[in-house]
């Protein structure tokens, strides 16, 4: 995927220079920076119809709408300000110019403020033509801006608005470059935790694929998407919400995943910290994981995938192969309480990896890092080797030295077991059952759920068997 990266200004004047590219910038917040890219270039006649900024809201609340929910750095924003300012372009010229490919430009920014409260993040978009009269497509991306001053933000939202622009037009068949692109010249400058792509020039692009490239490119260390297979944003609907966190392979998800992540969900929400309507699953797939082979397949990926959204799942995929780092990543959307589900085996290894790993004060300030107020373990027992005795919190073989430390966790209830349990289930290994997929051997559709049964089959999931499809109607 070897490129010549361009400056901005190269790339905001090949655009001006092309004679079927035209549209308008509707910037809110940090200025007018991407707009001003294109007139510096020169030959900004070629591209701009209207550049705007609404920067009072009762100015913008007339031009767009209000807010319900009161905030206007949002993505529902944006798409009002898309959805406006496209119309006009159509409605004002298409007549005037029927050769050209329009697109309208909006970012809704809350750059570094002057108390330092606000951090600075915000949301990008572009509606845009790839032939003249044909329908639009969207994309549309949420930025977090790492500079440290708001005039070094401003400036790095004006090239990521141009990058935007160039790479829906110059790379919009090649869906991991068009990503990637966006942070030509602002390596480590922002990070894009969301990029969503739809469109008739699009329908076969699978906006999954999308989040996987943000992850791996190390573009963010987070992304998700819903059930439904789209891309979301954890401040559209984690804001304040208690999150459970269920980590696994998935591959693939079976009946021993189902239930952690039912009776961890039933018990999370009677706790008496936690409002049941304000609970929120995520199922959690590491980049580590995923490339536990060796490399990353991203068939094996859509496949895991699949057998989540069909459960109805929200899928987070990430690069915080440690908890602190995915808990970092929640407290900027001021999570209330976090619960993370975890199996005894894997706890025993994350409680000896802090033991040997730290020492002294560097330990205590470890697991008091891990272990804040907020968040809770819940433990998923396991059958012990040579032993019908299950493993559970209260009796994993914790070093000596720091049983005290541990017996605090238990007693403060910052690591509990999960109950009500099936202890039927245990004997069922992922690894098990996708070693009898791949082999064409009986007996694993009693391991997973129906659903999931029934999808690997018919669409032949995990390298199984062709020859051994069962399509069920």
């Amino acid at each position: 995927m070897q490129r010549q990266i361009l400056q901005p200004k190269q790339k905001a004047l090949e655009i001006n220079l092309d004679p079927t590219i035209y549209g308008t910038f509707a910037e809110i917040g940090a200025g007018q920076e991407v707009a001003r890219h294109f007139f510096q270039a020169g030959a900004a006649a070629g591209t701009i119809a209207k550049t705007m900024s609404a920067y009072d809201k009762t100015y913008s609340d007339r031009i767009y709408g209000p807010e319900p929910s009161g905030r206007y750095v949002c993505e529902s924003r944006l798409y009002k300000m898309l959805d406006h300012e496209y119309e006009l372009m159509e409605e004002r010229l298409t007549k005037e110019r029927p050769e050209t490919r329009f697109f309208a430009f909006a970012d809704s920014v809350a750059a570094l403020n002057y108390t330092r409260t606000i951090k600075g993040d915000g949301w990008l978009g572009l509606r845009f033509q790839l032939e003249p009269d044909s329908p639009s497509n969207d994309i549309v991306l949420h930025v977090k801006m790492l500079d440290n001053a708001t005039d070094l933000q401003s400036q790095a939202l004006g090239v990521l608005g141009v990058n935007l622009i160039y790479a829906c037009y110059h790379y919009n068949e090649e869906p991991e470059k068009m990503v990637v692109s966006l942070i030509d010249n602002l390596e480590g400058r922002v990070k894009i935790d969301m990029v969503r792509v739809t469109g008739p020039n699009f329908s076969n692009l699978d906006n999954r694929l999308i989040s996987l490239y943000l992850v791996k490119n190390k573009m963010t260390d987070v992304a998700m998407f819903s059930p439904d297979g789209q891309n979301i944003h954890a401040s559209e609907f984690l804001y304040k919400k208690h999150v459970l966190i269920v980590r696994g392979s998935f591959r693939p998800a079976t009946l021993v995943n189902i239930d952690m992540l039912k009776k961890s969900e039933a018990q999370f929400r009677t706790e008496s910290n936690v409002d049941p309507r304000k609970t929120y699953t995520l199922t959690e797939i590491t980049m580590k994981n995923l490339c536990a082979s060796g490399h990353l397949d991203e068939k094996d990926f859509l496949d895991r995938a699949d057998l989540l959204c069909e459960l109805g799942q929200t899928i987070a995929i990430s690069n915080c192969e440690s908890h602190q780092k995915f808990i970092q990543y929640l407290s900027d959307f001021k999570v209330q309480t976090i619960g993370i589900v975890i199996g005894s085996r894997e706890l025993l290894e994350l409680v000896n990896d802090k033991y040997y790993n730290h020492t002294g004060s560097s330990l205590l300030s470890d697991f008091g890092a891990l272990f804040s107020k907020n968040v809770r373990f819940y433990v998923y027992p396991a059958i012990q080797e040579g032993s019908a005795e299950l493993m559970t919190c209260l009796n994993l073989p914790i070093p000596n030295e720091i049983k005290f430390l541990y017996r605090h966790l238990l007693d403060n209830y910052q690591i509990v077991d999960i109950q009500h349990f099936d202890p039927n289930l245990l004997y069922i290994y992922s690894k098990d059952v996708l070693d009898m997929i791949r082999a064409g051997q009986e007996g694993w559709e009693e391991m997973v759920d129906p659903k999931v049964a029934k999808l690997i089959k018919n669409n032949s999931l995990f390298e199984y068997p062709t020859e051994k499809m069962e399509f069920e109607y």
